[in-house]
């Protein structure tokens, strides 16, 4: 008798952990593969959470969170975003946006349903699909289109059997943005074809340029059909709290909420208290931040034209996903070959969906310091290949 899930076992280990692993064990190397911020959590964030402990509100919350976490986030995204929620029965606070994305397809797909997912993306929308036992439908997003999803892209991915649709904007690994302009043709055909838009935003509060995020929840009959899904983690530097937050129709939250109750009961107290302090007064620190970042995503677009290394400008997120072809290696080969000669570490294209081979996804989320020595070495490195 086999002992394992064969679902299981048919998933491929993360792309992105196999250069963190070897990075770990060298002591010269930079590596630019980590998504987290380099910032610390704010201290009144943190000063929150200690009060909290010392204040002994270390007890279980109810499965959906806070009611005063729900109801800050419910009027930030009315606020910024015109999506409008109940915070009573259509948000649920989650162990990081990851667990909100595992339980948004848990609850909408049945076994055999199709879930299209645009690539490159971040790398467990596929696994989760798997587990859920739907079948997932990746679509190969383009270069030339900045990768961006158009309608006539989406429209060749859609059949009967399609259920839902995983949207990843600002996106990781590429650093793309939809504009609203951009997202009304996508809500139109979730619309005209009946299915649900899973709609992942960590990184809303990342965009540069003057272009605000844009939900596709605000659109048009997209309201009983959207799921946004965001966190903690990027726009306040809170990875290690583990905190994310759904909001969605209620006949759907509920079904989440149910699957989260049996697997997790609730979310951390502490962290939650810490949100709430996060959400009321941490303007100014992603403001900060995003100013950090903006000046980080301008040096390595110059220091990309000064290589010709071909990198359209990216608009949210803090990725860049510069295309190494030139050099006729695998996206993989580059990045062990560069990890190897110069201790410099980037993830390869391909972790991220087959249409990312050719390309490497390099973070921004550290010092100037650390990125300027981290392009000297690239630099070096692709002027060997060139001769």
């Amino acid at each position: 008798m086999k002992p394992l899930n064969q679902t299981v076992l048919d998933m491929k280990p993360s792309g992105i952990r196999k250069f963190f692993d070897i990075v770990s064990e060298m002591p010269h190397a930079i590596s630019l593969g980590v998504g987290e911020p380099d910032f610390d959590t704010p201290w009144h964030v943190c000063d929150e959470g200690i009060y909290t402990l010392e204040k002994g509100r270390t007890f279980y919350t109810s499965n959906s969170g806070l009611m005063e976490l729900r109801e800050e986030i419910c009027k930030l995204y009315a606020a910024k975003y015109g999506v409008h929620r109940d915070p009573a029965k259509e948000a649920l606070i989650t162990v990081g946006g990851s667990e909100g994305i595992d339980l948004a397809l848990r609850a909408l797909v049945s076994p055999g349903d199709e879930v299209i997912i645009p690539e490159p993306s971040y790398v467990s929308y596929v696994p989760c699909v798997a587990l859920a036992g739907g079948v997932p439908v990746t679509l190969a997003l383009k270069n030339e289109n900045q990768f961006k999803l158009t309608a006539e892209e989406l429209e060749s991915a859609i059949t009967e059997k399609t259920k839902a649709l995983v949207l990843s904007f600002p996106n990781n690994p590429t650093g793309a943005i939809m504009t609203k302009e951009e997202l009304k043709p996508i809500a139109e055909l979730a619309v005209k074809h009946d299915i649900y838009v899973i709609s992942d935003e960590i990184y809303s509060e990342l965009t540069y340029g003057g272009e605000p995020h844009a939900s596709i929840a605000a659109l048009p009959g997209m309201e009983d059909r959207t799921i946004v899904i965001n966190g903690f983690s990027k726009a306040y530097a809170m990875t290690g709290w583990r905190l994310g937050y759904a909001l969605a129709p209620q006949v759907i939250t509920r079904e989440m909420t149910k699957i989260h109750q049996f697997c997790i009961m609730c979310a951390p107290t502490t962290s939650q208290y810490a949100a709430i302090e996060a959400v009321r007064n941490g303007e100014k620190d992603i403001r900060n931040m995003r100013e950090s970042y903006d000046k980080r995503r301008h040096f390595l677009l110059k220091q990309f034209e000064i290589m010709g290394l071909p990198c359209f400008e990216p608009k949210g997120a803090f990725y860049m996903f510069p295309c190494i072809r030139e050099f006729g290696m695998t996206s993989d080969d580059f990045c062990t070959t560069l990890l190897k000669e110069e201790e410099l570490a980037v993830v390869p294209g391909s972790a991220f969906g087959d249409c990312g081979e050719g390309f490497v996804r390099i973070s921004y989320a550290y010092s100037i310091d650390q990125l300027r020595e981290a392009m000297d070495r690239m630099g070096r490195f692709i002027r060997k290949r060139r001769g």
